[in-house]
């Protein structure tokens, strides 16, 4: 029961100055609805400080949402002037990852609003998950990323999980 109050707080809290809602289906991973049924505070960590900016991770492996092997990311931010569409946010977001390595970059599915990519960086010591897949959503005054983050190779089935979870998001 905790977690059902836990997931709404997560989202709406992950909303800049709560302007549009990110609303997805947690129960398509099995690991995440675990974490948030047990209501396992350690796996979780919100971070407001910067209100343009906020961010919430869920741990499904690992430790707690610090020390996590595998893990959910969901950002909100205020999109910038130049920062438009979620194929702005990709470009910006590949421009960072290859100033830290290689990677390999492929778009899984796009529409007018999103873009769900995956990320591989198999041999960079200073990326924090060589393993990614990312949905970014444009809203009229919000965009979101959620990010699937791995140390290791997805199984096949968290794969499919995961991206099933992705596809579920939308705005609200």
């Amino acid at each position: 029961m905790r977690a059902l109050c836990l997931l709404p707080a997560v989202l709406c809290l992950a909303s800049p100055a709560l302007a549009e809602k990110l609303v997805f289906d947690h129960r398509l991973s099995p690991p995440l609805k675990e974490v948030l049924d047990q209501g396992r505070a350690e796996m979780v960590l919100f971070d407001a400080s910067n209100p343009r900016y906020i961010i919430d991770r869920i741990a499904v492996a690992g430790k707690s949402a610090e020390y996590w092997t595998e893990a959910l990311e969901i950002i909100a931010r205020t999109p910038a002037k130049n920062m438009k569409t979620s194929a702005d946010w990709v470009a910006e977001l590949k421009r960072e990852a290859d100033k830290l390595c290689p990677n390999d970059v492929s778009v899984i599915a796009q529409d007018e609003a999103s873009i769900t990519y995956q990320r591989h960086s198999p041999n960079c010591p200073v990326e924090r998950a060589p393993v990614a897949i990312y949905r970014v959503i444009a809203g009229k005054r919000s965009m979101f990323l959620l990010a699937v983050l791995s140390r290791s190779d997805l199984a096949e089935t968290a794969r499919r999980q995961w991206l099933e979870l992705l596809a579920s998001a939308h705005i609200e």
